[in-house]
């Protein structure tokens, strides 16, 4: 069969095109995850969002109701970002988020659930160590994983061969039969409303509102742009030596959902957005118990600011300083919002609000200073990576500017709200924390380890030790935090009486946990002392390799 002129030139086209896109997708492959989300789920325009309206009377007064509970999470927040205690990055005050401390209780010892942010939600939600169903690793597609591995310049290790036994991102969840602080709420009359990033799966049956809320506006991934990234109101700072900087650049949209429908733009600035949603939704629910679970993703990573709050900070130099500490300026102007709101509604007095971080603030963000006094960062179990801001406000019930040096944990907010709520807990599963309020009201004391895990990497809390044990390398790390709180003194190998003890412990505490649902696909180097994109690892620069 003969190809005229015009097959051929067809035919050098195909290959044409063929070479171009194999060109394309060698460089750029790590952008599908996106391209592919784009294409099943188009962003649409914004549209307005109606909250389900309450009674238009209260049913009782609200201080002979239930309280209304409000959880705010920040995202990757650094325990040195906030102004109260003397802390504030660049010297920009928090003074919003400061009050709650201020009008409640500070915990100073405050950890959270997991040293990176899917595991650290699942115990807010559960009430249990995350570990206990297999919750271990961060939900992610494999081309996170993978992008890590190919730009990361440090010996970062990808699995290729585990895909097979990993999940797609969205069924990477928490098993069904756990229970969700929203469910035992709204089994107690509570109204329930998500706000923000959720991370906790993305199918019809493990979303939020198949989880116990009855309302949720947010996002199902990890991360989410703050703005499009040419909005003439935003600034950008791109870290061009994180690998997972480059991934969420090339993927993440500008979008919510509301209640499962399509994704959409928000009108504004995501961290504004999300404030004034949840006034919006304080208003239509001010005459019932509700609880409201407004989860931030500032000021985790693509660093965005609004240019009004950045040229706000010009005596700021650093640019990558300055964008982040601009981010933290939103933050707190939001939660500032949500206080007034509260007020304004006659609501704050019987409210219990909590205001926390998912886990310590990020090496890859390139910031020396952002966990002071504390070692270490997110994705590590020392200080820096666990040890975060925990405050919690009820002026009816508690004192203003009470201090609690017990451990309080992220496990302990479901128990809390369950005590609040008049809610006993389920007795067919073991839960890891406590009613807080037993240390307000000094009804007893709690001798309570805490136990964290990541692949071979096992930190346990307990009588004012910790131990830390990892694999690669093999190494322990021993600290007497009651006379060491910033770990600087491993005491491993001068107390082997000590690591013994507090080792038999962890290996009992660990064998109760469960297998992880899927395996990590990634393993890189963590080093404890330094950000990313500074001076490589020296020889004396401890370090460990994370699993995710």
């Amino acid at each position: 069969m003969k190809i005229g002129k015009r097959g051929l030139v067809v035919i050098a086209g195909l290959v044409v095109v063929v070479a171009v896109g194999t060109i394309l997708f060698s460089r750029y492959w790590y952008y599908l995850p996106g391209i592919l989300q784009e294409l099943r789920d188009p962003v649409q325009p914004n549209r307005e969002v109606t909250w389900e309206q309450g009674p238009e009377e209260p049913a009782v007064p609200v201080a002979e109701r239930a309280p209304n509970i409000v959880v705010i999470l920040a995202d990757d927040l650094g325990f040195n970002d906030l102004s109260f205690g003397g802390g504030g990055i660049a010297g920009v005050p928090t003074p919003n988020i400061d009050s709650i401390a201020k009008n409640g209780v500070t915990f100073v010892n405050g950890y959270s659930g997991n040293a990176t942010c899917a595991p650290s939600r699942a115990a807010i939600m559960t009430g249990r160590y995350a570990t206990r169903f297999g919750f271990e690793f961060t939900p992610a597609p494999p081309q996170f994983a993978e992008t890590i591995a190919t730009f990361a310049d440090n010996g970062a290790v990808y699995f290729e061969e585990r895909e097979k036994d990993a999940p797609p991102v969205d069924e990477m969840s928490v098993p069904l039969d756990e229970i969700y602080i929203s469910k035992m709420l709204k089994e107690q009359g509570y109204q329930t409303l998500m706000l923000g990033k959720w991370h906790l799966g993305g199918t019809d049956t493990t979303r939020p509102e198949t989880r116990g809320f009855d309302e949720a506006l947010g996002f199902m991934p990890g991360a989410s742009l703050f703005l499009p990234k040419n909005d003439p109101n935003v600034v950008n700072s791109v870290q061009d030596f994180d690998p997972i900087d480059k991934f969420l650049w090339a993927n993440l949209p500008f979008a919510v959902q509301f209640n499962g429908g399509d994704r959409f733009e928000p009108s504004e600035y995501m961290t504004d957005y999300l404030t004034n949603e949840a006034v919006e939704a304080i208003q239509a629910n001010r005459n019932r118990p509700f609880f409201m679970y407004l989860s931030y993703n500032a000021v985790h990573t693509p660093l965005q600011a609004l240019k009004s709050d950045y040229d706000a900070l010009s005596h700021i130099e650093d640019h990558t300083l300055r964008t982040y500490a601009a981010m933290i300026v939103a933050l707190d102007r939001g939660v500032g919002k949500v206080l007034d709101e509260l007020k304004a509604q006659g609501l704050d007095e019987n409210t219990i609000v909590i205001f926390t971080s998912d886990n310590g603030g990020a090496n890859y963000v390139g910031l020396p200073d952002i966990n002071e006094p504390y070692r270490g960062w997110k994705a590590t179990f020392f200080e820096g990576g666990i040890h975060v801001p925990f405050f919690m406000q009820w002026p009816s019930r508690i004192e203003a500017g009470t201090r609690s040096e017990r451990i309080a944990a992220h496990v302990d907010i479901f128990a809390t709200a369950a005590a609040a709520a008049g809610a006993a807990l389920p007795q067919d599963r073991v839960y890891d924390g406590i009613d807080l309020m037993r240390y307000v009201d000094g009804a007893g004391v709690v001798d309570r380890p805490l136990f964290f895990r990541s692949g071979h990497y096992r930190t346990l809390i307990k009588g004012g030790w910790k131990l830390q044990v990892a694999e690669r390398p093999e190494k322990a790390w021993l600290f007497h935090l009651a006379q060491d709180p910033t770990e600087q003194k491993n005491l491993a190998e001068k107390n082997p009486e000590k690591l013994g003890e507090m080792m038999a412990v962890l290996e009992e505490i660990d064998g109760e946990q469960a297998p992880p649902i899927w395996p990590s696909l990634v393993e890189a180097p963590m080093m404890i002392d330094r950000p990313l994109g500074g001076a490589p690892r020296g020889p004396e620069d401890e370090y460990f390799y994370w699993a995710s």
